[in-house]
C-alpha cells in the first residue's frame, strides 16, 4: 500500500508543468530571499564557496556554485578511483547474474540502464558504486579516473526521486529517471559514469570540452540534489576501501584499480 500511495503521489506532482515552474523560480531573482535560509537550513560550509553567499543571485546560482581551488583535493596515488561527487556512498558491489544488483528491495539490470545489451555487455560481472547527493551538497561532477570519453548518451524522461523513499517505492528509478551517461575508455578496460536526474529537476549540464580527462577534470553538474552511478568493466577494480552509507568528498580515492601496465 505504501509503494502505491507514494507513486501515486508523484505522479500526480511529477509532471512538466511542475518541473518548469520549478526550474523558472529557481532561477529568478525571486528565489534570491531564500539563498540565505537554504544555507542555513542545509548547513553549508560558507567558507569553501568560490563566492560570498550574498553574491548568489538566486537558488540555482546557489546549487550550482563552485568551491574555492584547492577545497577538494584529488587523490593523486597511481590507479586509484576517486569519487567524482560529494555524496553518499550508498551501495555498491559487483554485478549479479552478469548484469544485476539489488537496491531497496529492487532489482536493477544494466541493460535497462544503459539502454541496450550491447552497452551492457563491456560490464558484465563488474562493479558499481552508487553515490547519492542531498540538495546540501556540491552538486558538480568530476572525472574519477584518467581516460578518454567513448560515447555520450541521453536516455529517460520524467523523473522519480532519488532519496531513500523513491529509492524503495519508486519504479527503478536509477533505471527509468532522466540520465545521461558517459563512457570513457580507461586503458583496455571501460567505465561508465551516469548522472541520474532527481524528480521534477532533470537538469545535467555537461561542461567538459575535450574528449580526454583528467582525474578531478569538471564534466558536468546538477541543477539539484540527484545521484551519480559508476559502471566498471570486470577487472578494473582490484579493492574497494570505502563503506556504504558513509560521507565521501570529491577526490576521494574510494578504490583500487588494475596497475596500468595491465589495463593499457
Amino acid at each position: 500500500m505504501k509503494k502505491v500511495l507514494f507513486r501515486s503521489c508523484i505522479e500526480l506532482t511529477n509532471h512538466r508543468l511542475t518541473s518548469n515552474l520549478l526550474r523558472s523560480f529557481a532561477r529568478s531573482r525571486l528565489s534570491k530571499p531564500f539563498v540565505k535560509p537554504f544555507s542555513r537550513t542545509f548547513n553549508l560550509n560558507e567558507e569553501e564557496m568560490a563566492r560570498p553567499l550574498d553574491q548568489y543571485n538566486h537558488l540555482h546560482d546557489l546549487f550550482i556554485r563552485q568551491l574555492k581551488e584547492g577545497a577538494r583535493p584529488i587523490g593523486e596515488e597511481p590507479n586509484t578511483l576517486v569519487s567524482p561527487v560529494d555524496g553518499v556512498m550508498a551501495q555498491f558491489g559487483e554485478l549479479q547474474e552478469e548484469t544485476r544488483f539489488h537496491v531497496k528491495g529492487q532489482t536493477y539490470d544494466i541493460v535497462e540502464m544503459l539502454g541496450s545489451k550491447d552497452a551492457a555487455t563491456p560490464y558484465i560481472n563488474g562493479r558499481y558504486f552508487i553515490l547519492y547527493l542531498s540538495p546540501s551538497h556540491y552538486h558538480r561532477i568530476h572525472s574519477p579516473v584518467d581516460g578518454t570519453i567513448k560515447k555520450q548518451w541521453i536516455l529517460g524522461g520524467r523523473s522519480y526521486p532519488v532519496n531513500d523513499l523513491g529509492l524503495r517505492y519508486g519504479r527503478r528509478p536509477l533505471s527509468r529517471n532522466y540520465r545521461l551517461i558517459t563512457e570513457m575508455n580507461v586503458g583496455t578496460k571501460q567505465m561508465a559514469l551516469i548522472k541520474v536526474g532527481a524528480m521534477n529537476v532533470n537538469t545535467i549540464e555537461t561542461t567538459h570540452t575535450s574528449k580526454t580527462l583528467s582525474k578531478g577534470d569538471e564534466v558536468g553538474y546538477f541543477s539539484f540534489g540527484s545521484t551519480v552511478v559508476l559502471l566498471c568493466s570486470s577487472g578494473l577494480i582490484t579493492d574497494i576501501n570505502v563503506s556504504e552509507n558513509s560521507e565521501i568528498k570529491l577526490g576521494q580515492a574510494i578504490a583500487k584499480m588494475s596497475p596500468s601496465k595491465e589495463i593499457n
